[in-house]
């Protein structure tokens, strides 16, 4: 058998669906994914966007993940890139990789998601 990652989860502080959906939805893109019914007192949000799932999960001892980060491949980053800048985002680059574009940019609790996009 050979595994696959079936979702990343991410952490969020409580009370923060909102926000989470702001972002992910309105400005990265993936769709919300209904919670089943079991879970929903847990709080969170999750999204997925073709094979790509993230849930954002509470945890009442958030830390904002500044190193540890998901990495989203598009296409059209330098579009998609304007969203984030024009909402008031931060926005980062890093060091060149060779053959991909990216940045990194900070959900509303300060968690790290890289996009990139191959290039050449």
């Amino acid at each position: 058998m050979r595994p696959t990652i079936a979702h990343v989860q991410v952490a969020m502080p409580a009370g923060g669906e909102e926000s989470a959906r702001w972002f992910y939805c309105g400005l990265l893109g993936p769709a919300e994914v209904a919670k089943p019914e079991n879970l929903r007192g847990r709080g969170g949000v999750w999204f997925a966007r073709g094979n790509i799932a993230l849930h954002l999960g509470v945890d009442p001892a958030f830390q904002p993940a500044t190193k540890a980060h998901v990495a989203f491949g598009v296409a059209g980053l330098a579009a998609l890139r304007e969203r984030p800048v024009a909402a008031g985002c931060a926005v980062a680059d890093d060091e060149p990789l060779p053959g991909v574009a990216r940045f990194f940019v900070a959900d509303p609790f300060g968690n790290w998601v890289e996009l990139l996009e191959p290039v050449g």
